[in-house]
């Protein structure tokens, strides 16, 4: 039985064994010691929180500003992919996906209760002029920019790494420019053991929240006379039953059009409570709180409450925890967005996960969460207010206050439903990724062990109160991974400079022109890693004969030439013609010393290549330009290359505009100082 089940696995034992054990170990301490678990992880938190806060700040902070970066240079053309690879999904599918997967079950949760709670209480009461206008502000921050950022970088590097470089799709590829074959090893291993339970867990606390407020609007609806375990459980049965058939279904029908149906129930519910809310006053402050937040933007992005002490506690309770939640969720967000990701632009990629989906959210925040604190302030008479600190609630008591109160209700469950299905169905192919090294063609028993296994970790803590001391975990976990993520980007950078510079690389300077004649004696050359003496070689044989045939040429048309050469330390030749006033012109070829990659030297099926070094000749110019390797040009192309250098040059002089580039001040200078002393 083991070895008919070991045949039919894709799981890497290297980490599927360890992080099954971890994930159950953490999930036995959290269920038999609740109480002692979070007394001691909270104690933890708090330290990390009040000690370490702008460490997030720097963190989040550096992400957003490193992709933007990134987008608006020459890397952002760059494909996650192949160079004619094409999207693997339209447009409105792809943001679909990746809304449902990154916020999800959140925004039906908090979408009045934040901003309500920074009404209720804002950072700095005494400061305070608009609290209505500072919730906005706050909640826009919390769930912009910075979130999706932190969301973006994680699945630009595992995409990048894994269609680029046709590596995995798993955090340890991202390792790749710092730990090259070693990602393979046990290293690897520990980055997505890591990984995986991080993602587990993280999907399991955001589960409990879509869970207890789905049973807290059935209780206020009257479908129920209370909140229940037993009915609770049941919750969690069904929909983890519902997203394990989604996966079965594939990403393109059941996770795809799960996702597409989603954002659709969304966008019909944000507009019909525009249309019958206060719409002239949503609209209004959707428009002055995108300009309070572009304003405030880079004051928000630094700010830690260094100076203000009354918000020092408001700013640990939102803004680093809200931090520390979006970088947990980070690795399980990043590789489904990566994963759905493959032939868009660095570009495109970096733009559109961070602006659509702000902006879509913007809209939700302001028209829900500015919506009830305008009807708590002309109809309710406080009766919103008062539900601050209930957010299973707040939603539907607010969906109350309209004429369609209970149809809101029950459109709002169906979608906690769908989002619930959508964040479990995309967790649980994320993680059997993960755990499969992203193997492809997984058995689907695979799928169906992850939504069990998620389902009863999920019941056994909510039963017995583990579930606080596992999100307490996630959030404290966050931290070493921010540093891990930090890490990333570095790997990310350096290896886009080295794709960079490949994109950019040009056809060596002797092929461009050249018409395949004498193929063989190339092919050699191309094959051969020049030494120094093949340079010294390669200077007498063809580079010499060269200058002194121009040297005699320009003689006979009355110009003076001078052929200058070097063996010593450095190896060079230079054909010079001298002038008073204007810059001499040369043309020189000098041996440049270059290191040959390692993997090309330990590859079996390359050319040998002594000491790991190459020279080639490389020619330099009159004005300092670095120019050509010139190692396939003959005697008669050497020759018409000096000749259209010195052309341009001539013209450069010719023309007036340009020449006093080439005048040699310091030769007018002691000139003029010679005829002064006479």
């Amino acid at each position: 039985m083991i070895k008919q089940l070991k045949s039919k696995t894709t799981f890497t034992r290297n980490v599927f064994v360890p992080g099954l054990i971890l994930l159950l170990l953490l999930s036995l301490v959290c269920a038999l010691f609740p109480e002692e678990t979070d007394r001691a992880l909270t104690s933890i938190q708090t330290a990390i929180y009040q000690n370490l806060s702008w460490t997030y700040i720097l963190l989040v902070s550096f992400f957003l500003i490193f992709q933007l970066i990134l987008a608006f240079s020459k890397v952002g053309d760059i494909r996650l992919g192949a160079d004619n690879s094409e999207p693997q999904y339209g447009f409105f599918s792809w943001i679909a996906m990746l809304f449902a997967a990154g916020m999800g079950i959140g925004l039906m949760y908090y979408g009045v209760a934040e901003p309500m709670s920074h009404y209720v209480e804002p950072a700095l009461p005494s400061s305070t002029v608009n609290a209505a206008k500072e919730a906005q502000l706050a909640t826009f921050f919390h769930w912009g920019l910075h979130a999706w950022g932190i969301f973006s970088l994680m699945g630009l590097i595992l995409a990048y790494f894994s269609f680029r470089y046709k590596l995995p799709l798993a955090v340890r590829s991202g390792l790749y420019p710092l730990l090259k074959e070693r990602i393979n090893g046990p290293i690897g291993d520990v980055v997505d053991v890591f990984t995986l339970v991080s993602t587990f867990f993280g999907i399991a606390t955001s589960l409990s929240l879509g869970v207890v407020q789905l049973n807290a609007g059935l209780v206020h609806l009257g479908v129920l006379n209370e909140s229940s375990l037993l009915f609770q459980c049941i919750i969690i049965v069904v929909v983890t039953s519902a997203a394990i058939a989604s996966t079965l279904a594939g990403m393109n029908k059941g996770v795809k059009r799960l996702s597409e149906l989603n954002l659709m129930m969304t966008i019909v519910l944000v507009v019909f409570v525009l249309l019958i809310g206060p719409t002239t006053f949503l609209l209004s402050a959707f428009s002055e709180g995108i300009g309070n937040y572009v304003n405030q933007f880079t004051d928000l992005t630094f700010k830690t409450f260094a100076f203000e002490k009354d918000g020092r506690a408001w700013f640990t309770n939102w803004t680093v925890m809200y931090w520390a939640w979006w970088i947990s969720w980070a690795p399980f967000v990043g590789l489904f967005i990566a994963r759905i990701s493959r032939g868009r632009t660095i570009r495109e990629y970096v733009l559109a996960v961070l602006f659509v989906p702000s902006l879509f959210i913007f809209l939700w925040m302001t028209v829900f969460g500015n919506g009830a604190i305008w009807i708590d302030q002309h109809q309710a008479a406080g009766a919103l207010s008062k539900l601050a600190g209930n957010a299973d609630i707040l939603l539907f008591a607010f969906f109350e206050q309209f004429p369609l109160g209970t149809p809101l209700c029950v459109l709002a469950l169906i979608m906690i439903v769908v989002f619930f299905v959508t964040s479990a169905d995309s967790g649980i192919l994320v993680m059997n990724s993960i755990a499969s090294g992203n193997k492809t063609n997984a058995p689907k028993w695979q799928n169906t062990f992850w939504g069990m296994l998620l389902a009863l970790i999920s019941i056994a803590l909510l039963s017995i109160g583990g579930i606080r001391s596992l999100q307490t975990m996630t959030l404290v976990a966050a931290l070493p991974f921010g540093l891990i993520m930090l890490i990333l980007s570095i790997c990310l950078f350096k290896a886009l400079r080295t794709d960079e510079l490949y994109r950019t690389a040009k056809i060596p300077y002797g092929s461009r022109t050249w018409d395949g004649r004498h193929w063989r004696e190339r092919l050699q050359l191309i094959l051969t890693f020049s030494q120094k003496q093949d340079i010294l070689r390669f200077i007498s044989e063809k580079v010499r004969p060269a200058f002194e045939e121009l040297k005699q040429e320009l003689s006979q048309n009355g110009i003076d030439a001078q052929i200058i050469e070097s063996h010593k330390d450095k190896l060079f030749i230079e054909l010079t013609i001298p002038h008073d006033q204007i810059w001499n012109f040369r043309y020189g070829v000098a041996a440049e010393k270059r290191t040959v990659s390692d993997y090309l030297i330990e590859d079996n099926n390359t050319p040998d290549v002594e000491n790991g070094v190459q020279y080639v000749p490389v020619t330099y110019y009159s004005d300092g330009r670095m120019g050509n390797d010139i190692q396939y040009l003959t005697r008669e192309e050497i020759i018409a290359d000096v000749l259209r250098e010195y052309e341009r040059y001539l013209s450069i002089i010719a023309d007036d505009d340009k020449s006093m580039m080439f005048v040699d001040k310091k030769n007018i200078a002691e000139q003029s100082a010679t005829q002064t002393n006479k």
